[in-house]
């Protein structure tokens, strides 16, 4: 009974599992009863889990010859949220998903042609409620259970903060990076509001951005570069320079990349949907816990990592 009232207790507040226990399982469980066994296995379970991060350190692991290297294309990507902790108010929670890619004939959103489309599968997530330095040993540990390192063909899909290229050059060097096409498109129109502030303008700022939308997919992001310093906006600018060669689209498209950082996106909203609720504020510990926890369950490895631990 004490593995069903974790893994429930992973998908819903206490006082839910409570009530699910009592209408569907008829057994009065209380939720104070729920809590303590989820404090008493996240503490062994996320023990485990570090004590694993440990034995496959960037240090310790011994990568085989590149001729062994597999065929089968990898992706990660990496994202943040916040919750609230006692005590401290909002941290942030740092998010990895490492995924296979698979491709699937669909509509292309920009052709309207059907096409093989890259999407990431068989995703499994890790969460650190800390700093980079401590989320790269746990995202390069998930890396290596999921064989991302041996792979010939591998891309890292994110957005465009700092933070994130660094954790990516540590942990999948020789992937592709890309900035997450919505992401750009963002940007993008709020550099077309920022040329074109006026309600008057609304004609020729759709046109602008109609236009450049088209340069950035096909990856011709020199000429939106040139066309906002000739507006001298080099402030808008300096985006598009810093991560020009990781919005090479098309080109990513065409070696079977996805383009969009939606995997790791679902994930943190996951995440959230039970660390960041309405009212939710956590002890550090039970939040630490919670998060490897929530990760397994995630990831559909809840029962082996109870197994094992």
């Amino acid at each position: 009974m004490a593995k069903q009232m974790v893994w429930l207790s992973t998908l819903l507040p206490y006082e839910q599992c409570e009530a699910v226990f009592e209408r569907i399982g008829e057994h009065l469980i209380a939720g104070s009863s729920i809590w303590r066994q989820t404090q008493k296995h996240g503490e062994r379970i996320q023990q485990w889990v570090e004590q694993e991060q440990e034995q496959v350190s960037v240090e310790r692991t011994v990568l085989p010859d590149a001729h062994h290297d597999h065929d089968k294309r990898k992706g990660i990507s990496l994202d943040g949220g916040m919750m609230n902790i006692r005590g401290e108010g909002w941290r942030e929670l740092k998010v990895g998903a490492v995924f296979d890619v698979e491709s699937r004939l669909e509509r292309h959103p920009q052709t309207h042609e059907l096409e093989l489309m890259p999407h990431g599968v068989n995703v499994s997530y890790t969460a650190v409620l800390g700093a980079k330095d401590i989320f790269t040993p746990a995202l390069w540990a998930l890396a290596v259970a999921h064989q991302l390192p041996t792979a010939r063909d591998c891309a890292v899909v994110a957005d465009g903060a700092l933070w994130i290229w660094n954790v990516a050059e540590d942990v999948c060097p020789n992937g592709r990076q890309i900035v997450d096409w919505y992401h750009a498109v963002e940007h993008l129109a709020d550099a077309a509001s920022a040329l074109y502030p006026d309600e008057t303008d609304t004609s020729k700022r759709q046109r602008w951005l109609k236009t450049h939308k088209k340069h950035l997919y096909m990856g011709r992001i020199h000429k939106i570069i040139v066309a906002l310093h000739r507006r001298e906006r080099d402030d808008l600018a300096l985006y598009f320079e810093r991560h020009q060669r990781r919005m090479q689209y098309l080109e990513f498209r065409e070696e079977g990349f996805p383009i969009g950082s939606g995997t790791v996106e679902s994930g943190v909203k996951q995440f959230k949907q039970r660390l960041s609720g309405a009212g939710m504020r956590w002890q550090v510990d039970s939040a630490q816990r919670m998060i490897v926890l929530r990760a397994a369950s995630l990831g559909q490895n809840f029962d082996d990592l109870w197994a094992a631990a």
